[in-house]
């Protein structure tokens, strides 16, 4: 955050749309581990999503996409929203007063960041070898979690994370393009896009099926057997295509 931008941590967040804040699940893909990022809150053993406020001058993408350059270096990667979380029930400020006495901060009991909040969520999907993990001001660590190992998360984040999921299990047909193109190779197999539908989908796929329905989708285009031994063994490579 540059010397002019609001500080987040004043009592009245003055700078910050109030009562408005946006929390990121941003899965990391590579050779088929699906991870997740989390920040680590020193002092506390509280885990959370990586999420932020909206500048009251900033539209609400463009304080997503610089959340995610500030957390993972990373720009010009696709990310939406997916939902939009208010329930009354996923109010509660002690983990947050723990992070801000951890720090040594002092919030009074009507610190704007004690209110409550609804919280605009966004994913993305990335290579994490790629991606230079970055914590906030208040967090020790920002680091990739295997998915299936993740630790207890603070508020509601693990519900964030879950829905999350089911939305990039849907959409990724549909978003095919935009995120796996940046995940394999200019030219693949069909082998790696199956393993890459696989890991995210947490399941086997029959190969001739898979394959199928990944040529009903119009977006490949065969290029040529890719020879790693007999001839008759060479598996076909493909390339996305604009659509």
């Amino acid at each position: 955050m540059s010397d002019q931008s609001p500080d987040a941590s004043g009592p009245d967040g003055s700078g910050y749309l109030p009562g408005l804040a946006l929390d990121a699940v941003i899965f990391g893909f590579h050779e088929n581990q699906l991870r997740i990022l989390l920040l680590e809150y020193r002092n506390t053993g509280l885990f959370a999503l990586p999420g932020g406020f909206i500048r009251e001058n900033e539209d609400l993408n463009a304080a997503a996409r610089r959340m995610l350059a500030e957390r993972t270096g990373l720009s010009d990667i696709y990310l939406e929203q997916f939902y939009v979380f208010g329930d009354q029930a996923r109010h509660d400020p002690a983990p947050m007063r723990s992070i801000m006495i951890a720090n040594g901060l002092a919030p009074t009991e009507y610190h704007w960041l004690l209110r409550r909040f609804v919280s605009v969520g966004y994913y993305a999907l990335v290579d994490f070898t790629k991606a230079v993990p970055r914590p906030d001001a208040l967090s020790d660590s920002c680091d990739w979690y295997d998915l299936d190992r993740l630790p207890q998360l603070m508020q509601d984040h693990q519900t964030i994370v879950q829905k999350a999921l089911e939305t990039l299990r849907i959409n990724l047909d549909r978003k095919l393009v935009e995120w796996a193109s940046s995940l394999l190779p200019d030219t693949f197999t069909m082998a790696e896009l199956q393993s890459l539908y696989e890991t995210i989908l947490n399941e086997k796929l029959h190969r001739s099926g898979f394959q199928r329905k990944m040529l009903s989708l119009g977006v490949l285009e065969r290029i040529d057997k890719k020879y790693t031994g007999g001839a008759h063994k060479a598996p076909y490579v493909y390339r996305f295509v604009a659509v």
